[in-house]
């Protein structure tokens, strides 16, 4: 599997899931290696950003308990992934879309993965590139729901009912990650 393959993953069902899928990770290995790692950006970013940047970046920016609320961020992030692995499971299966808890887990691994990366926007003391690269992040991730959702499903022979629980899904999903800026903004 090349990085070439790993980039295409939101745009098409290229085989790549598939083999993903035949990897077998468990849910351990993918909290691990991918979602721990990968949460650590969004809250050591936005540290950065808010004893870096003060109120240059966004009024009332620098007031914050950045300390507090990262921690809080973090725990939230993991905490995210493993309700919306179960929420996957649970949506899918309720479209009778047939997912293992192992892919359902994969996917929710992967899914997110767009938007911790765009928390590198936060090295730019920019409101505007920040803005942007979320808006981004969201576009890919809500992708790459999409297309595990038709690859991982053992019954993916509907685009319609496939839409429409990956709908579901990215609507959980965006509920989730506003939940989380909603709890940064608010602290």
């Amino acid at each position: 599997m090349t990085i070439s393959q790993l980039l295409h993953l939101p745009f098409s069902g290229n085989g790549v899931w598939q083999e993903l899928k035949h990897r077998n990770f468990s849910i351990a290995f993918l909290a691990w290696v991918v979602v721990v790692p990968m949460s650590f950006l969004p809250p050591v970013l936005l540290y950065y950003a808010g004893t870096h940047y003060g109120d240059a970046f966004l009024a009332g920016f620098a007031d914050k308990e950045w300390r507090f609320i990262t921690t809080i961020l973090f725990l939230a992030e993991l905490l995210t992934f493993f309700v919306m692995g179960w929420l996957i499971h649970s949506v899918l299966n309720g479209y009778k879309l047939e997912i293992s808890y192992q892919d359902s887990y994969l996917l929710a691994a992967l899914a997110p993965i767009p938007l911790w990366l765009s928390s590198l926007a936060l090295l730019v003391p920019s409101l505007a590139v920040s803005v942007m690269a979320v808006a981004v992040g969201m576009f890919l991730s809500c992708a790459l729901i999409y297309q595990g959702v038709k690859s991982l499903c053992q019954r993916s022979d509907n685009d319609v009912v496939a839409m429409s629980a990956t709908y579901t899904v990215m609507a959980a999903s965006l509920l989730a990650w506003g939940v989380l800026m909603a709890m940064v903004w608010g602290f």
